[in-house]
């Protein structure tokens, strides 16, 4: 599979993928995003940019209302490719974080459903996602303390912003791990689910996002994520303007007549 990188219109992703495929399902206005370097789903360093570059083209394609990240086997990931630091230059680690944030940036709702061990960058991926599955079998955890060094792509920050400092200082500084059970708990999961359930689950929650109006999801998303350090003030503000740019919209009228009618809404994202 070829995918232009739209911002970088001279980079393409290469029909070889460095432990990852993409599958799209136009039907279904699906792409899934697969890990499958066996067992463990390490991600190595080129496979951070193929990835960054990879969800910059799935958000520019039309067939796609959601994306879904996962992976074949009994791991999500056990994490990065440790050597794979060491030989990788200054200005390359430098880019790791931004890489990883991309499926943050896109403006399609994102999914990571993810089972057995999801560390390092693999919780970190899937901590920049918007929605996270998990199984009884799920163990999160950022185990860097153990290399004598801390998450380097997001993890602690993005951790903080939902746990506090408390409980991620306990996750960070101890290499501790939370199962998926403990993670809907705290809050990091959007759901638990029995392990045989997964995909049935995922299956559920794209055809739910799949059901509103890919602008007024676009909207939300860039909304929440613009306002997570704002002041209440200006998040109010913000959220305000928001709504009144919808209110014009296409799929607004039709969400209003189709709620008047009593019938489903065919909404465009116009």
């Amino acid at each position: 599979m070829m995918l232009t990188d739209l911002n970088h219109p001279a980079q393409t992703l290469p029909a070889e993928l460095d432990g990852f495929h993409i599958e799209i399902d136009a039907a279904r206005e699906r792409a899934d995003i697969v890990l499958e370097r066996p067992p463990l789903n390490v991600i190595s360093m080129r496979a951070r940019e193929q990835l960054r570059i990879a969800f910059e083209a799935l958000d520019a394609d039309p067939r796609v209302r959601v994306i879904v990240v996962r992976a074949v086997g009994e791991h999500f990931s056990s994490g990065g490719d440790i050597k794979g630091f060491l030989e990788a230059s200054p200005e390359h680690v430098s880019k790791l974080a931004w890489n990883v944030a991309a499926p943050a940036r896109c403006s399609k709702p994102v999914i990571a459903a993810a089972r057995g061990y999801c560390f390092g960058v693999g919780f970190e991926l899937s901590l920049a996602c918007d929605f996270r599955l998990v199984t009884e079998t799920t163990l999160y955890a950022l185990p860097e303390q153990k290399l004598g060094q801390i998450p380097g792509s997001g993890g602690s920050a993005r951790l903080q912003k939902m746990v506090g400092i408390t409980r991620t200082k306990d996750i960070v500084m101890r290499s501790r791990r939370i199962s998926g059970r403990q993670a809907f708990d705290w809050g990091v999961a959007t759901d638990c689910v029995l392990d045989a359930e997964l995909e049935k689950a995922t299956d559920a929650l794209v055809d739910e996002l799949r059901s509103f109006s890919p602008l007024a999801q676009r909207t939300a998303k860039k909304l929440l994520n613009d306002t997570e350090d704002s002041p209440l003030s200006i998040a109010i503000e913000l959220e305000g303007h928001c709504y009144s740019r919808l209110r014009s919209s296409v799929d607004f009228k039709e969400g209003v007549e189709a709620f008047h009618s009593k019938r489903k809404p065919a909404f465009t994202g116009l």
